[in-house]
């Protein structure tokens, strides 16, 4: 079987991770998009597993959780009866935590937007921190239980909840409604009130949306499977982790949280290939 030289592993992961898409990289590349699909996948698969071990014993302080909306085959108005229900098609939700001062996306989970993601989510942030942190979530009611379930006491924990103006009739289906304000609340512990924010982890958001192209909205880019989605954003993380410099920090989020000594190249992040 023929193998992709290091060099065009790398041109394909350096599109993949700028937003290019997969039809686009093939034709760029000069392979077939099987061959991109499947570099993604086996390369995805190795940024979990590196990322799972060594996003550990964090020592955050605060923490900003959201979730971001996709969609995996078809939006969930357009699926038959007879696959309704099924989790492997329509809307697909991505949870992230990221730390307010390091920006490191510490934990995610790509899953329906549930109470069982939920609790799979904040608990696995919750085993990645050895110490007490503020937390700000939105107002989605299932954070309240998974919290208190992973942290019990040991959290200083804030919701912002915000406070949308009604849609226009004619705005409805592709503008985000108006935000008219927010509502700070607390509810556990003592979270410091100037502290309570979602800024940062809303702007990551952004940077999801431009860094992969299945999140581009009104397109036909989006996944046709969900382990595709889950590897393409695995693989978006270890290189927004590891090997982007964040303009503000002038170095790379791991490096600001101790657990990088350097910035990574594309060149290592294909290299996870063979060190798996």
């Amino acid at each position: 079987m023929n193998q992709l030289s290091t060099e065009k592993r790398v041109r394909i992961v350096s599109a993949l991770v700028e937003g290019s898409s997969v039809r686009a990289i093939a034709r760029m590349v000069g392979v077939s998009k099987t061959t991109v699909l499947k570099l993604l996948a086996e390369l995805g698969e190795a940024c979990a597993v590196y990322q799972d071990k060594t996003l550990r014993d964090l020592r955050c302080k605060r923490i900003e959780c959201d979730e971001i909306w996709a969609f995996v085959g078809m939006k969930r108005a357009n699926i038959p009866d007879d696959r309704v229900g099924d989790p492997s098609i329509g809307d697909q939700w991505t949870w992230t935590a990221l730390d307010a001062d390091s920006k490191l996306i510490v934990s995610w989970r790509v899953g329906g937007r549930d109470a069982e993601t939920a609790y799979d989510f904040i608990r696995d942030l919750a085993g990645r921190l050895t110490n007490r942190i503020q937390l700000t979530t939105d107002g989605y009611s299932v954070y309240v239980r998974a919290v208190e379930d992973a942290f019990g006491e040991d959290i200083d924990y804030a919701m912002l909840v915000k406070i949308y103006a009604a849609d226009a009739p004619s705005d409805a289906r592709y503008s985000p409604p108006v935000c008219t304000g927010a509502r700070k609340q607390r509810i556990a512990g003592d979270p410091v009130a100037a502290h309570v924010s979602t800024s940062y982890v809303e702007r990551q958001n952004l940077t999801m949306r431009m860094s992969m192209r299945r999140f581009t909205r009104l397109t036909n880019a989006f996944s046709k499977k969900v382990e595709n989605l889950r590897h393409a954003v695995a693989l978006h993380f270890m290189h927004y982790n590891f090997a982007r410099v964040h303009q503000t920090l002038r170095v790379t989020p791991a490096m600001e949280a101790g657990v990088s000594d350097h910035v990574w190249s594309i060149e290592e992040i294909v290299g996870l290939l063979d060190s798996n």
